[in-house]
């Protein structure tokens, strides 16, 4: 079922930038999966989770390597993920910036939640995938290891390495690549959760360059993104209702406004304050469901017209062609093509 989840636009940009550097062009994968290009230009944008689960299959496709989530980290620079990187660059330990990574993973990804603990002589950073909206874990735990590791090494200036890492998915039939880019760490898949080990004793690593006179500053902002994630925005509310609406007919201003006990030019202006127009919205939910639809083989296009609330099938055709380039049809079989 899908959701509402998130992700930085920072989040998705390194993955643009990480498929580029291999080779693929960003303004065709950006078209592919249906995103605007505005939408990524601000630094304190976000991203719906299934747009980059399905950049993650096209980059993949564009660049010809199955194994992009495992490079990310080698390919980037780990500390330009926004405004998280800039907290943790400046605490003074390692064992602060796990704190701060695991109370601030939802600004960079809304599904995945990061918990760290002490077992022993070993620490445990174990990621729990908590949105359905990920249909590729590997993808996302790789990444999200991959750029973790990359991520001490950099803070620290030194050769941090885990002692094990098990992977909450099922073990691919060549896993050469992960050892030799994990290495030396014991790898084990299958696991009920994707746990880090690391040897605790680097918890105390000072972190370089870090200054505690910034710090309040970052943190500050990181906590002004977070709780502005846990209370949703008017266009998210609006974004709701559309999709419960829609039903065969396309749901009005008027609707919407009356269920959400709010007069039409109240609605209107407050939405104007967020930058974004009932208009926009409709078809932003118009689309995203057209996708997802066009994926599922046995609804027809002009199903999918009548689920969207068109009148009429070519005003579908019309929107989906100025959304995504092609027509529905030829969007499909280029989809089911990369499946097969």
């Amino acid at each position: 079922m899908a959701t509402n989840d998130t992700l930085s636009a920072g989040s998705f940009n390194l993955l643009l930038y990480t498929a580029q550097q291999r080779g693929a062009n960003p303004e065709a994968l950006i078209q592919a999966v249906g995103v605007d290009p505005a939408q990524l230009k601000h630094p304190d944008g976000r991203i719906p989770i299934r747009q980059i689960q399905a950049l993650w299959k096209e980059a993949i496709a564009a660049t010809g390597d199955p194994y992009l989530s495992l490079h990310m980290g080698t390919i980037i620079n780990p500390v330009s993920v926004g405004i998280l990187a800039y907290v943790m660059m400046h605490c003074p330990t390692l064992e602060k910036a796990f704190e701060k990574l695991c109370q601030y993973q939802d600004i960079v990804c809304e599904g995945i939640v990061t918990t760290g603990q002490r077992v022993g002589d070993d620490y445990h950073l174990t990621l729990r995938i908590i949105s359905d909206d990920i249909i590729f874990p590997e993808h996302a735990l790789n990444s999200e290891v991959s750029i973790y590791l990359s991520a001490m090494r950099a803070l620290t200036g030194q050769a941090v390495t885990a002692k094990e890492i098990r992977f909450a998915y099922p073990r691919p039939l060549d896993t050469s690549e992960h050892e030799r880019v994990l290495a030396p760490a014991r790898l084990s898949f299958d696991a009920p959760e994707t746990v880090l080990v690391l040897d605790a004793h680097w918890l105390n690593t000072p972190v370089l360059n870090a200054n505690p006179n910034l710090f309040p500053l970052f943190e500050r902002h990181a906590d002004e993104l977070l709780e502005k994630l846990r209370t949703p925005t008017l266009a998210a509310r609006v974004k709701q209702e559309i999709v419960s609406l829609l039903k065969g007919e396309e749901p009005t201003l008027a609707i919407v406004a009356d269920r959400l006990a709010m007069g039409v030019r109240t609605l209107q202006l407050h939405l104007k304050d967020e930058g974004v127009t009932y208009q926009q919205l409709l078809d932003e939910v118009r689309r995203d469901l057209a996708v997802k639809h066009l994926r599922e083989p046995y609804l027809s296009t002009t199903d999918i017209a009548y689920l969207l609330g068109y009148s009429e099938p070519s005003v579908f055709f019309r929107s989906f062609k100025k959304w995504m380039g092609s027509t529905p049809g030829a969007y499909r079989q280029q989809t089911f093509l990369q499946s097969a």
